[in-house]
């Protein structure tokens, strides 16, 4: 895959824990931002997208606010295709 896998995360989000279990599972390497702590990515999550909840995912161009395993498989597939 050409792009890198983003989760923007909180430590209490029992949803942020679910998409983390859920790419490990799939074999999707990603980068965690725990937006508890790191408020400069907290504020590059809000500018993104206008969400403050959590988990967002960022795939390429493509942006899931919550937990949505199908809607990310589906991001990631048509990052690998490009």
């Amino acid at each position: 895959m050409s792009k890198e896998i983003e989760v923007f995360t909180t430590p209490a989000c029992p949803y942020c824990t679910k998409i983390k279990k859920w790419l490990d599972e799939n074999g999707y390497d990603y980068t965690e931002h725990n937006v508890a702590e790191n408020k400069e990515k907290a504020q590059e999550m809000i500018q993104e997208t206008g969400e403050r909840g959590v988990p967002q995912t960022f795939i390429g161009k493509e942006t899931v606010v919550g937990f949505q395993p199908g809607k990310i498989q589906e991001a990631i597939e048509e990052e690998i295709e490009t």
